[in-house]
């Protein structure tokens, strides 16, 4: 479901009214003249919906006409890149556009604000257009939400998402993470076990829910073990790290006079289903 921008673009542009009733005409260009954003927020492009766009395409045409302003090589493309590669996958010769007489700045800053309002953005690049509008303008994040009639926590939240490392939001950006994967990873303390933990994730399709509680069981403080403990058990402990390989979680054996036992993790129902289904492999 597309993301509304609340208040809307004239929050930023209050002259695009005027400029509207003067320049709304609808004319058709041939599709062969135009040409990408380079301004463009969005990286990501599903071929699914690409492919839903075109079939919508042929069937009831194009509904909304594309935003563009002229340049010396044809016609760049300000707001409707979705529609336009449904076009070129539909076959189509021309699509209705709307020219705007923009400078670079302003064609940016229109870019970034009509994906906001109209296009579904991942949540790596919503926080990115964010961050630009912020830029752009000089705001705060208190400015920026007043602006756009978003609450501040959501504009925080996304904005946040950047400091993951690019291996992260990568993955976001794909859609094999989601935003609260994300954030639940924000909140681990030691950032040099992230890489195993996002593999984990994957290998194992773990939902939000058993990321937070997996992540706060690696925030935890570890004991610390004597040295001399640690060698009377050096045997024990490397059966520990072999099971702890083997079931993906805290195993601990502990060895007693005349009998010992094992202790294995789990967060909850679904990872305890998990590791018992490993006992019947």
């Amino acid at each position: 479901m597309a993301r509304g921008l609340g208040k809307g673009i004239n929050a930023f542009f209050p002259e695009l009214e005027e400029l509207d009733e003067k320049s709304n005409e609808i004319i058709e260009l041939d599709i062969s003249e135009l040409r990408p954003n380079p301004y463009q927020p969005r990286k990501t492009f599903q071929v699914e919906a690409i492919e839903d766009l075109k079939n919508s395409i042929l069937e009831y045409g194009i509904i909304q006409p594309l935003l563009v302003r002229k340049t010396i090589k044809g016609y760049e493309i300000i707001a409707g890149e979705r529609r336009y590669r449904g076009a070129k996958e539909a076959n189509l010769a021309t699509v209705p556009v709307i020219i705007k007489e923009l400078n670079d700045q302003k064609m940016m800053e229109l870019a970034l604000l009509e994906n906001l309002q109209r296009e579904n953005l991942t949540p790596i690049e919503e926080a990115q257009a964010y961050v630009n509008l912020m830029e752009s303008y000089q705001l705060t994040q208190e400015e920026l939400s007043k602006k756009l009639g978003k609450s501040r926590p959501h504009i925080a939240n996304h904005i946040r998402l950047l400091q993951l490392p690019e291996q992260v939001t990568a993955m976001i950006n794909n859609g094999e993470l989601s935003m609260g994967h994300g954030r639940a990873l924000l909140s681990l303390k030691n950032k040099q076990v992230l890489t195993e933990v996002v593999k984990r994730i994957s290998k194992e399709k773990l939902n939000v829910r058993q990321v937070e509680t997996l992540v706060q069981q690696l925030n935890e403080p570890q004991p610390k073990v004597s040295k001399e403990k640690v060698k009377k058990d050096v045997f024990i402990a490397e059966y520990e790290n072999r099971l702890r390989d083997h079931f993906g979680t805290g195993v601990k054996i502990h060895q007693g006079k005349n009998k010992g036992k094992i202790e294995i993790e789990f967060y909850n129902n679904d990872d305890l289903n998990r590791i018992i289904d490993l006992f019947n492999h």
